[in-house]
């Protein structure tokens, strides 16, 4: 059986710089991500975020930036598993741009199946969260997840 991956995409309609700017800085990213993070995403850091559903705190490795074309970083994709991600920009036209995410690997096991459904939801949410904010100003985010809160 072959490992599993994810893959993720979705066009925003704003400029490949804006876009990749909404990734990089938190003040930005907080507006449809996370509620805050350590710094901004920059090679050969670790920053800290934290979601508004939870109260602790996730440590990203940045290991490469190509501004403004490429982020990628490791992070706990699944308990106990640090996995890549990737996130590409490809600009379609000086006004849209194309968001692709790859996560993995995971082996295609009872385990890997979990981590392919909750993190391919997590990303397609993410990039619907992004166009929502970048495009229209609305934060999608904000009290979806309010179910996950630990009581």
């Amino acid at each position: 059986m072959e490992d599993l991956e994810i893959h993720a995409a979705l066009q925003v309609a704003k400029p490949r710089k804006e876009v990749f700017e909404a990734i990089v800085d938190p003040e930005k990213m907080s507006n449809y991500f996370i509620s805050e993070s350590s710094g901004p995403l920059e090679a050969d850091k670790t920053v800290q975020w934290k979601f508004p559903e939870f109260d602790m705190r996730f440590p990203v490795k940045v290991k490469q930036v190509n501004k403004p074309e490429l982020i990628e970083f490791d992070w706990e994709g699944a308990p106990g598993k640090t996995l890549s991600v990737q996130i590409q920009l490809e600009s379609i036209t000086t006004s849209q741009t194309l968001v692709k995410i790859i996560e993995g690997k995971m082996e295609n096991n009872k385990e890997g199946l979990q981590w392919f459904g909750r993190n391919s939801g997590g990303w397609a949410n993410f990039l619907a969260c992004m166009k929502a904010y970048l495009e229209y100003g609305i934060n999608l985010r904000k009290g979806g997840f309010d179910f996950m809160k630990n009581p």
